[in-house]
């Protein structure tokens, strides 16, 4: 059996080399379920796009308007952090 190598010996990875290049990595293609908005619900709060770990939530004019499925991996945080009396924003899976 081959010696495991010590943590400094690894390569490094996952590394974007070059600075706000992140979104033309699409990761998305992935994601399980996908959160949609019922708009008659939203109270526009913006919550969801403060707790949105990939700043998917998009946002005109101080309202949400949408997602942007390209980046969005469907953690569901944004459903999660929705105000209890609106939930405006529900998982469902990818392929329905």
């Amino acid at each position: 059996m081959s010696e495991l190598k010590k943590w400094f010996e690894l390569p490094v990875g996952a590394v974007i080399d070059e600075p706000g290049s992140a979104i033309r990595y699409k990761t998305g293609s992935w994601r399980t379920f996908k959160p949609v908005l019922d708009k008659s619900k939203c109270n526009d709060c913006l919550i969801c796009w403060i707790y949105c770990p990939d700043n998917s939530i998009i946002v005109q004019d101080g309202k949400l308007v949408g997602f942007d499925y390209d980046h969005c991996k469907g953690c569901g945080i944004c459903a999660e952090v929705c105000p209890d009396k609106s939930k405006a924003i529900t998982m469902v899976l990818e392929h329905q």
